[in-house]
């Protein structure tokens, strides 16, 4: 093989800089799962109460409808804080109008 090769392959494979040891792959933590328990603890702080029986949340923003489908609603009155979980939906006005004139 070409020197010049393997000391790029060399170089590609240190990630810490000179000194440290040779890794295949840098570490990545995952910080989804704690910023969601965070989520959770300051919520129940607040003192959020789950709402059921909700089917359909429609958000509307200019001319665009984001729609939850079966989310997750919980609200605290009283520290005016409503939150929607779930998987949204990004929609055009004109396509969601006449379900939105029955409800």
């Amino acid at each position: 093989m070409n020197v010049e090769k393997l000391k790029k392959m060399a170089g590609a494979v240190r990630t810490g800089g000179k000194g440290s040891m040779r890794r295949k792959k840098k570490a990545v933590h995952k910080t989804t799962t704690t910023d969601d328990k965070r989520l959770q603890s300051t919520l129940k702080r607040v003192g959020v109460n789950t709402i059921p029986g909700i089917e359909e949340v429609n958000i509307f923003k200019d001319d665009v409808v984001i729609q939850f489908l079966n989310p997750k609603v919980q609200a605290s009155i009283g520290a005016n804080t409503w939150v929607v979980s779930g998987t949204p939906q990004t929609k055009k006005l004109q396509d969601l109008l006449p379900s939105i004139i029955n409800q």
